[in-house]
């Protein structure tokens, strides 16, 4: 019993010296030379100004009337083609977003000011009740489907139902008729 014991200790007294042995000094790494791209390639670094506001603080600020009641919060902002902005989608009404109405306002009736470094404040010249009024947005895709467009066999109703008095299935004689398609 002692034996393997001890051939286990002798392993790691071996193993363990043999690492301090290994010299520190090795081969040193080649420093790389640093990519290059044409002056056209190369990006634009901009750093940000006081005077600039990010887009994730903005999203979720609460926006005040000239009361200053909080009536909604900035829930989105809407560029247009040229990335400026176009309008801010506000969320009015709910609690933790149950039951809140999404609208649009234009850039130029929401009022963003710098408060201090970090805060900052939203006004828009209107009430609640206004708001609640407006049309509501609808995002893209998240569209109802329009009046003209076909309704599938469920949605048909009365004379524009489907007839299902007429069968496609074959007659019981093991025959089946075939008519040419439609083009």
């Amino acid at each position: 019993m002692s034996r393997p014991l001890l051939a286990a200790a002798f392993l790691l007294v071996a193993g363990a010296s043999a690492g301090l042995a290994q010299d520190a000094s090795g081969p040193k790494p080649v420093p790389g030379t640093p990519a290059t791209l044409a002056n056209d390639l190369r990006p634009t670094f901009v750093a940000q100004e006081p005077s600039d506001l990010v887009a994730s603080k903005l999203i979720g600020q609460a926006i005040q009337n000239g009361a200053n009641e909080t009536i909604g919060s900035v829930a989105d902002i809407v560029l247009g083609p040229d990335l400026a902005v176009k309008s801010y989608v506000v969320g009015v009404g709910g609690f933790l977003g149950l039951g809140t109405k999404y609208v649009s306002v234009a850039k130029e009736a929401l009022h963003v000011t710098r408060v201090d470094d970090k805060t900052l404040r939203a006004v828009i010249n209107t009430d609640k009740d206004q708001l609640r009024a407006a049309p509501e947005y609808v995002y893209l895709g998240q569209q109802p489907a329009k009046a003209d467009a076909p309704k599938s066999d469920s949605q048909k109703t009365g004379a524009q139902a489907t007839d299902t008095s007429k069968s496609d299935v074959p007659a019981s004689t093991g025959t089946t008729t075939t008519q040419p398609a439609q083009q």
